[in-house]
């Protein structure tokens, strides 16, 4: 797995003291990251720490309370999900969101079609669209999935149906991808497959990992963020993560 690059890093998406709460409850206090091109990105914690509300502020999915967010050098704080995809956002979710009766190309077409509709065009067949054709073409050839890109969905491997989340995001031609929790429920074969295809992205994208799977999160993580209660209590390369006093005694339950 490449790690940082000796030239000044190209800075995609940064996060500057985000807050956001619910009732008394701060799911994200103060939280501050960065995300370069080349390098991936881990946030770890436990079940609550705010991992998910935090991707979902990231992605515009939540406003903010109080911070500030960057996509490609624009202040995108007050942008909704659908315009932060088009700038170059890419997000996939803990469970699967594809559409289960159409085949693994029909759901990357589709994405593609939703970064450039044409509701004036609505009597012309998909399958005439070059633009989204090529694009989820390009997709599914990225994500390793042209062996079964003419299946039906639903009839996939669940490694597989994590792949094409990840195909139906590159069909939108991301720079930033925020995947949550993409090798929970994997087997050792399909988390290679994963792990192989996250670090063949790494090249164009920056990546953002959310992630239970502490083996693979250090392995192929290049920083690592430990949240605790909303809170970041620790923030570096794995090496410095795992030997925080305060990461074992808060995450790891030993000091």
């Amino acid at each position: 797995m490449s790690k940082a690059a000796t030239n000044p890093p190209e800075i995609l998406l940064s996060a500057r003291q985000l807050s956001r709460g619910f009732g008394g409850l701060r799911a994200v206090d103060d939280v501050s990251l960065t995300l370069v091109r080349g390098a991936l990105h881990a946030v770890i914690g436990t079940n609550g720490a705010g991992k998910s509300t935090l991707i979902n502020l990231l992605s515009g999915e939540l406003a903010p309370h109080a911070g500030q967010i960057e996509l490609l050098g624009q202040d995108v704080t007050g942008w909704r999900q659908p315009r932060r995809a088009r700038a170059g956002l890419g997000r996939s979710y803990q469970r699967n969101t594809i559409f289960p009766e159409f085949t693994a190309f029909e759901n990357c077409r589709l994405s593609a079609q939703a970064h450039r509709p044409a509701p004036w065009n609505w009597l012309a067949p998909a399958t005439r669209c070059r633009f989204s054709s090529e694009r989820a073409a390009d997709a599914i050839a990225r994500a390793g999935l042209n062996a079964v890109a003419d299946r039906i969905a639903v009839t996939l491997s669940h490694g597989q149906k994590r792949q094409l989340e990840i195909a139906m995001c590159l069909a939108g031609r991301p720079r930033v991808l925020l995947l949550d929790e993409p090798l929970a429920g994997m087997g050792a074969e399909e988390t290679e497959r994963m792990l192989a295809l996250l670090h063949e992205l790494l090249g164009g994208h920056a990546i953002m990992l959310v992630e239970h799977d502490m083996d693979a999160v250090f392995r192929v993580a290049d920083q690592i963020t430990v949240m605790v209660d909303g809170r970041v209590i620790a923030s570096g390369e794995p090496a410095a993560v795992r030997n925080d006093p305060g990461v074992q005694l808060a995450y790891l339950g030993q000091a």
